[in-house]
């Protein structure tokens, strides 16, 4: 983690602001990453709910759970190597393949599951909005528009942060003893939607400073 702070001062960070990032990373992201290719590949056992998922689409669902969690883990490293031009490239075009297929089966995914109707919504909106993002991202940094294609990634890793969020509500939730679908029914569209429009709104601001 210290050699991961250095690197990350070193391309202009502050040590507080490196360090917070190694932060996000190695506490939040990681561990839901692992978690979701651990479950995509039977390496966990599945809860009930996500078994009759399985059951329902027995490629979608191990597909998503395996390539969603690895765009997570690619997507800030590819973020941090953006000035290392062929890592970058090569990191990204991975990641890109990753969300295109986390986002594709995801839609398959959202109306297999028990959830209510708003949940299973929230969570295949959740899909089409990460893949309309990823098009516009790659159509951006091809027609040479850098600027447009990073505060577009922003807007993409802002809609994956859900996945995080998402989980860190719903423990929340059970440990207060809040019912369980009203909260996972707003949590569904609130986990990405808060974090999307957070990110929109500071790339704006950023943009307006400049």
């Amino acid at each position: 983690m210290t050699d991961l702070v250095h690197v990350t001062t070193r391309r202009g960070l502050s040590p507080v602001t490196a360090g917070i990032f190694v932060l996000i990373v190695s506490l939040l992201v990681i561990p839901v990453a692992l978690v979701a290719i651990a479950l995509g590949l039977g390496l966990l056992r599945l809860p009930y709910e996500l078994v009759i998922v399985l059951q329902r689409r027995p490629i979608a669902f191990p597909l998503h759970m395996v390539a969603s969690g690895v765009a997570l883990i690619l997507i800030p490293i590819a973020a941090r190597a953006r000035r290392r031009r062929d890592l970058h490239r090569a990191v990204g075009r991975a990641a890109a393949i990753c969300v295109a297929a986390g986002g594709l089966s995801a839609l398959l995914v959202a109306f297999a599951s028990e959830a209510t109707a708003v949940a299973r919504a929230g969570f295949f909106v959740q899909g089409v909005v990460w893949l309309a993002l990823l098009a516009a991202a790659v159509t951006a940094i091809r027609r040479g528009n850098v600027a447009r294609h990073v505060r577009l990634m922003i807007a993409m890793a802002a809609v994956a942060s859900g996945a995080i969020w998402l989980r860190l509500v719903i423990c929340g939730a059970v440990a207060a003893g809040l019912p369980f679908d009203p909260v996972y029914a707003v949590a569904a569209w609130v986990c990405w939607m808060v974090p999307l429009g957070l990110a929109t709104l500071c790339s704006a601001l950023l943009r307006d400073m400049r």
